[in-house]
């Protein structure tokens, strides 16, 4: 049962959806927006490297098998070869989520942003999780003022 939660979580982790944080006590009545399940799934750009991009397809083939800690070395892996990639930066950010290191997740998305400011989803969707990562934190003005930004690229 265990293993198949874990698949689960890490299938959302991997294809590009989350899910809504649990609500911490005191922060009833607001919601951080998941990731929809029909937008577009974050994808590499055509410059990504085949290394990194056979890296990273191993990545997801370890996190659908509940292997997390290898998937982690395989997008580190594919980290080093490209270490200016965007994408990479925001799988590595949404593992981190899923791991529990709420503060590692919203600075590798931050930085995901930082890389590239011409992506509009990829921008929202690392916004989401900053918001998740403040939200699980107690941050509810954070977490917020998070969600909005991601709302407003997409506008």
């Amino acid at each position: 049962m265990m293993h198949r939660k874990l698949v689960g979580i890490t299938l959302l982790l991997l294809a590009g959806c989350s899910v809504s944080p649990p609500q911490p006590e005191g922060q009833q009545g607001f919601e951080v927006e998941p990731v929809a399940a029909d937008q577009p799934q974050i994808r590499p750009s055509p410059q990504t490297s085949k290394a990194a991009l056979a890296l990273l397809a191993k990545a997801r083939q370890a996190a659908n098998e509940g292997r997390l800690s290898v998937a982690e070395a395989q997008l580190e892996r594919a980290l080093r070869i490209e270490p200016q990639n965007a994408v990479l930066w925001h799988y590595m950010a949404k593992l981190r989520l899923h791991q529990g290191q709420l503060s590692q997740a919203a600075g590798l998305a931050a930085k995901s942003n930082s890389l590239d400011q011409g992506n509009q989803e990829l921008q929202a969707n690392n916004w989401r999780i900053i918001a998740q990562a403040r939200y699980q934190k107690g941050d509810k003005s954070g977490a917020e003022a998070a969600q909005r930004h991601a709302e407003q690229l997409l506008e």
